[in-house]
């Protein structure tokens, strides 16, 4: 799979320590409130609870207003969420496209699938321009009948184009997901525009998959930075 961990990284994913989770129980109930007033109420001095301040603002969780104190801003924490899980593009994590062109025989787009682990093949003419897209389903419910798998075409059983649903390298990774989920689908084809013999399409270049969105939410999970934050004003 083609995939950068380093845009991964940039989501920021906090493990809250007890002593902050009473903070933000604290500012949820009594806000907005003064750190020297968080502080007595645990039982510390106000310098004591700085890194955790700083953490906590720092990550969204929490808001401090010079004079006023510290309040609980709970939309904001979500809406940051959203907006760093928008930033990991296609990209980022395609994985490399499963292809085979349209002469393919059936019983090649098997062995194919099945080399490659794969739940859908893409298919493409000669010149490498997206013609349509076969899944493991439809194989299966090919060789059950009567054909000869040896000798008729994979593009006689494939979904053809425009009926392809596909993302672009730029679009997003929570775009990519809400398009399989809509369709109902496995894969995605990651396309770009091309230009082949006097015609206009699209060309594969990676694919998107549950699987491929499902390890990223693993690495999101894996990979939990604490941030660093100097002292509130």
């Amino acid at each position: 799979m083609c995939y950068n961990k380093g845009v991964i990284r940039e989501v920021i994913l906090i493990q809250l320590t007890e002593r902050q989770e009473q903070i933000i129980k604290i500012v949820k109930e009594q806000g907005p409130i003064k750190g020297e007033e968080i502080a007595d109420m645990l039982g510390y001095v106000r310098a004591t609870l700085r890194p955790d301040l700083s953490v906590l603002t720092k990550s969204g969780l929490l808001e401090a207003r010079p004079r006023v104190g510290y309040y609980y801003n709970a939309k904001s924490v979500n809406s940051r969420i959203v907006e760093e899980i928008n930033k990991i593009k296609v990209k980022d994590i395609k994985a490399v496209p499963a292809v085979v062109t349209e002469k393919a025989s059936v019983y090649d787009a098997i062995v194919t699938l099945f080399v490659m682990d794969v739940g859908s093949l893409f298919i493409v003419s000669e010149g490498g321009l997206l013609e349509g897209v076969v899944s493991r389903k439809d194989l299966l419910k090919f060789t059950l009948g009567q054909g000869d798998i040896n000798k008729v075409p994979v593009s006689v059983i494939m979904t053809r184009m425009p009926n392809i649903v596909m993302v672009e390298p730029e679009d997003s990774l929570w775009s990519a997901a809400k398009k399989l989920m809509d369709h109902e689908i496995d894969s995605l084809p990651v396309v770009r525009p091309a230009f082949q013999e006097g015609r206009q399409g699209w060309e594969v270049t990676g694919r998107i998959t549950k699987t491929t969105i499902t390890r990223v939410f693993v690495e999101l999970g894996q990979d939990r930075p604490i941030l660093e934050g100097g002292e509130i004003p």
